[in-house]
């Protein structure tokens, strides 16, 4: 039977009794968006039927709820997630290079997150300090346990699925530094790379550090340039969505400069709002509808104060800003734009 708004009189029903255990509990955040997790998981009660299904989205939410429980009380501390091989040996140079990268980047202000197993990770952890660091493992049949700097830590988290891991990373990090690694280096440096070009992540610094000398990184760069680029499979500017460097102090560098000016941004609408951490003057908003009128879809860059969406969620409202009808589709060109702001 349906009430005079269409809706199903049981749905009504159902959502005050959800309400109300809501209110059982004692209340909370995000009251409403809790209230249709819970209406969605009543459905699994029908909709799916196999056990596994079930279980890996009673694991994924059970994950994710306590992976950002414990990053929480860090938000404010900006954070560089380290990959590279978990089976780079102590005595290498990249071991050694990777810990001082993780002591250089906590002396700048930054926090530490590693996938908390040894090699690469475990040298991160080592320059970060434990203080600085935070752990994401992941349950393999063979290969890994945490690291002895981070293994009986609070900050440690260990995941059972992979995607959870990912999602973990790339929600909670300001830049990614890429060590050479295998397998799973790649495919964490590919899909830091995707979700930014695609517009599925904030844009950030994805740094690729080579030996000093050495040419991992750049002979992949070849092939990037050689067969994507070449063949029309990425854009021009996609390849400013990544830096190159052989060095830890510039791959600091390079951190600290994507934040020197800008700081970061929000959809809101139809217009893209970009915090700043400092005004910018009419002349530099014209040149920048003047240089990058390409990616305008709408209104032009303009300053604005934060809007009440962000005011809502209190959301950098003390910073300035400027916002402008972005196309949604040139990340690489944006990224660009990121560069210019921070030379102003």
């Amino acid at each position: 039977m349906k009430s005079k708004s269409g809706k199903k009189r049981g749905n009504s029903e159902l959502q005050q009794r959800i309400a109300e255990l809501i209110a059982l509990k004692g209340g909370g955040h995000n009251e409403s968006a809790v209230a249709d997790i819970i209406e969605n998981a009543l459905k699994l009660l029908v909709d799916v039927e196999d056990t596994g299904d079930v279980r890996v989205i009673q694991t994924a939410l059970r994950e994710l709820r306590y992976a950002f429980r414990l990053f929480a009380p860090y938000s404010s501390r900006r954070k560089v997630t380290i990959f590279g091989s978990a089976r780079t040996a102590p005595g290498q140079v990249e071991y050694q290079q990777a810990v001082e990268f993780g002591r250089k980047i906590v002396a700048a202000g930054y926090m530490v997150i590693t996938g908390a197993g040894p090699g690469i990770m475990q040298a991160g952890h080592e320059g970060a300090g434990l203080e600085h660091s935070f752990g994401a493992n992941i349950r393999l049949p063979w290969e890994q346990n945490a690291n002895p700097v981070i293994a009986q830590d609070g900050k440690l988290i260990t995941f059972k699925y992979f995607f959870t891991r990912k999602l973990t990373f790339i929600r909670h990090s300001d830049a990614i530094a890429l060590f050479p690694g295998g397998f799973g280096t790649m495919d964490e440096g590919y899909e830091a790379l995707t979700l930014m070009q695609t517009g599925k992540s904030q844009l950030m610094p994805l740094v690729l550090i080579d030996r000093p000398g050495g040419d991992y990184w750049k002979t992949w760069d070849r092939q990037i340039r050689e067969h994507l680029l070449r063949d029309r499979l990425i854009s021009p500017e996609d390849l400013t969505l990544y830096n190159i460097t052989d060095s830890a102090d510039e791959a600091v560098e390079i951190i600290a400069r994507f934040y020197r000016i800008f700081h970061s941004t929000r959809f809101v609408g139809e217009q893209l709002v970009i915090r700043l951490n400092q005004p910018l003057a009419a002349a530099a908003i014209a040149a920048l509808n003047k240089d990058f009128a390409d990616i305008i879809s709408g209104e032009k860059f303009h300053a604005v104060d934060a809007t009440p969406e962000e005011r809502a969620d209190k959301d950098s409202v003390e910073l300035p800003r400027i916002a402008f009808g972005f196309n949604r589709r040139d990340y690489g060109r944006l990224r660009q734009l990121v560069d210019v702001l921070n030379r102003l």
